[in-house]
């Protein structure tokens, strides 16, 4: 006979992970199955960002995007200071390096203050120099809700306390949904097997549209991946970054620019690039799917994106396949770095 549960939940990133440690907590007597198809949580968009609690100064002032950005800031702060997961509050400065990037600065710091940060604070060009001794910029902003995470940890630990509330709720790694059948209850055909759950709920990732589409869910929307590639500061120049260094963005593309951040074991990031990728989940700059490059490409979402930011992808391109173009990226917020203080790291 197959297992049947009271709630299933499809995908074991943060997002999934947290749904089950959240409703758990709040119905302790629920049987819940977390279904995940790799042998670990937290293994795509989770395990891949750059680890960054964001503080809510990019959203628009009451949008669900900002209240859940400014709650979920501080339930993942207080989770952490809880069940001691690595993380440090340790703020970030938004640089300008031109006068032409202050329109967009003071509509920032407007959405800064908006959304309710406290202590956030125009600063100089001397006080950037104190934070961060090696920026040069002509203004900034101080932002001291930013902090870091160990996302990964923070995902095992959400799954290992829900499972305490619960013993009899199931973690299962290594199992794919294959097919959806909805009813009463619902069926879910997995790589291992049948089971069957009273609710369903999908936090599936770069997978989202495809289990939307296996539950009958019409939509013409669909994922196009795009791959960040980053680099990381040698151990000689870490003195360099202090914390979080990030440019005003550009209003005209869909992405935050080249930042430096510190990561929660010392190490120093500087990237992302952004660049299409030609798989979903590739994290190589060579990897390469079929059925999500015609996918992407047979998608008339991606061809719009492409013909509207066409200057910047090209640039992109080159960016993401030469470290002198990569270094001149980074050398606008911190000039006196050199091409032997950068090696590749992840994407």
């Amino acid at each position: 006979m197959e297992k049947h549960f009271d709630l299933a939940i499809i995908g074991g990133g943060i997002i999934g992970t947290a749904t089950w440690y959240k409703i758990q907590k709040r119905h302790p007597e629920l049987h819940i199955v977390l279904l995940e198809k790799e042998n670990i949580l937290a293994d795509h968009q989770t395990g891949h960002n750059s680890g960054v609690i964001h503080s809510g100064l990019y959203y628009t002032p009451g949008s669900l995007k900002a209240k859940n950005c400014m709650r979920g800031r501080e339930e993942i702060v207080a989770f952490s200071k809880e069940h001691g997961i690595d993380h440090d509050v340790c703020g970030k400065v938004v640089v300008a390096t031109d006068e032409s990037e202050f329109p967009f600065m003071e509509k920032i710091f407007q959405n800064g203050v908006e959304n309710g940060l406290t202590g956030i604070e125009y600063i100089n060009s001397d006080q950037i120099k104190e934070i961060e001794p090696h920026v040069r910029g002509i203004k900034g902003i101080w932002v001291p809700q930013t902090g870091i995470i160990d996302f990964r940890g923070a995902t095992a630990k959400m799954a290992e306390v829900a499972h305490q509330i619960q013993p009899s709720s199931e973690l299962m790694l290594n199992t794919e949904v294959q097919a959806v059948e909805t009813g009463e209850p619902n069926i879910l055909q997995t790589s291992k097997g049948r089971l069957s759950a009273t609710n369903l709920i999908f936090c599936a990732g770069l997978q989202a549209d495809r289990m939307a589409r296996k539950d009958g869910v019409e939509l013409k929307e669909r994922v196009v991946g795009f791959r960040g590639d980053y680099f990381e500061l040698e151990d000689h120049a870490k003195h360099k970054v202090r914390n979080l260094i990030y440019p005003v963005p550009n209003p005209a593309f869909p992405f935050l620019g080249v930042h430096f951040t510190r990561m929660t074991n010392g190490d120093i990031e500087c990237g992302p690039s952004a660049v299409f990728t030609f798989k979903r989940e590739g994290y190589g700059k060579t990897d390469f799917s079929l059925q999500d490059t015609i996918e992407a490409l047979g998608y008339s979402g991606t061809w719009k994106l492409f013909f509207k930011n066409m200057k910047f992808g090209i640039d992109e391109q080159r960016r993401a396949f030469s470290k002198k173009l990569f270094l001149k990226g980074l050398q606008r917020l911190i000039p006196d770095l050199e091409l032997s203080d950068l090696r590749p790291r992840r994407s």
